[in-house]
């Protein structure tokens, strides 16, 4: 097999693959990605933007590309890293392949790479800054490029929406104010499934023009990067909360517990799949959720915010859910609208329309 692309990490470690997407470099985080099927899903994830994806499950790309499955009009991350590309799908819906979309969209992609090698190495290790790029690139120059290279600090600014849009469904109850720092395309159909008209909004908006706006709730997305390069967020909630009922998912979430004075952090390797477990510590049930974050709640910071720990991960007892009774206000760090992953959570929207609903 003859090999013409690598991963350099920064720790001086090197992974030959063969290229395929686009054939250009990118410098970004390299993370992985535990789930079986859903690629479509997470290559158009904009919590994604400035990692390259590890894909864990070993195929990759056999059902092509569909028109109807993503979730963003965004190809977030900066390289995708598999163990075997099937660039020949077999899906009556496929409108083209994973290679044909990551070329359009300027991504590099890199098979061939031994990939349980590369996880391990991530879940040991941590994550770390990687070069995607010719196999020629010598090791030396390669992390010159990754030194010199700057961390960006604006990922929610360039993925958020620049203006204002609506989603509107049949039989409203509900005016809902999405305040969108990445937010994927299922959430804003689930919300409409739950009888909400959806105002999506950029990153950046007062919460003075949420208002106006007279919302019965307020929605915080998911996103990208860490929640402290988010201020503008972070001092829209200060505002907001005790207003209006608020609910927030995986980087909205965090920026609910750091708008209440709480501090968040980075996990060694994130989460990122469809099969972690976590304990609804309100009923004692389990659910097994869909997540993709870097971040997390530090529990210790929590005490005298107000704020409540509503769920924990099993795996690791890190924060999974909190909740303000008195403001209306909860979060959490998985993805309840899935897409992909498991369904174990989405009467979270019930709650949301609930606590709307009481007024």
């Amino acid at each position: 097999m003859i090999f013409d692309r690598k991963l350099i990490l920064e720790d001086g470690s090197e992974y030959p693959g063969r290229g395929f997407g686009a054939k250009c470099d990118a410098v970004c985080e390299i993370v992985f990605n535990t789930s079986m099927v859903g690629y479509q899903e997470i290559v158009s994830d904009p919590s994604y933007t400035d990692q390259a994806v590890v894909m864990s499950y070993p195929l990759i790309g056999n059902y092509g590309i569909t028109n109807e499955d993503f979730e963003s009009r965004l190809v977030a991350p900066s390289a995708l890293i598999v163990r075997d590309i099937n660039d020949n799908p077999s899906n009556f819906r496929a409108i083209k392949t994973l290679g044909e979309l990551l070329e359009e969209n300027g991504v590099p992609g890199v098979s061939d790479v031994d990939t349980r090698k590369l996880v391990r190495s991530i879940r040991d290790l941590g994550s770390r800054r990687v070069l995607v790029t010719d196999i020629d690139t010598p090791l030396e120059e390669g992390l010159k490029i990754l030194k010199e290279s700057a961390v960006p600090h604006d990922a929610v600014k360039r993925v958020s929406c620049k203006k204002r849009w609506y989603s509107r469904t049949s039989n409203p109850h509900f005016n809902v104010v999405a305040i969108d720092c990445g937010m994927k395309t299922n959430i804003v159909r689930m919300l409409n499934r739950n009888s909400c008209n959806v105002t999506i909004v950029p990153f950046d908006t007062k919460a003075e023009d949420i208002l106006a706006l007279a919302p019965d709730g307020v929605f915080v997305s998911n996103g990208p990067g860490d929640p402290a390069d988010v201020g503008e967020v972070i001092g829209t909630l200060r505002e907001l909360k005790g207003n209006v009922p608020i609910f927030g998912i995986c980087l909205g979430h965090q920026l609910i517990a750091r708008a209440y004075g709480a501090d968040t952090y980075k996990l060694k390797f994130g989460h990122r799949g469809g099969n972690h477990p976590v304990k609804n510590l309100l009923n004692g049930k389990i659910e097994i959720t869909s997540q993709n974050h870097s971040y997390a709640v530090n529990e210790k910071t929590l005490a005298g915010t107000g704020l409540t720990v509503t769920h924990i991960n099993v795996l690791d007892n890190t924060v999974e859910g909190i909740e303000c009774v008195a403001d209306k206000v909860f979060s959490v760090q998985y993805h309840p609208e899935s897409a992909p992953g498991p369904q174990d959570s989405t009467y979270l929207f019930d709650k949301f329309t609930a606590l709307m609903k009481r007024g």
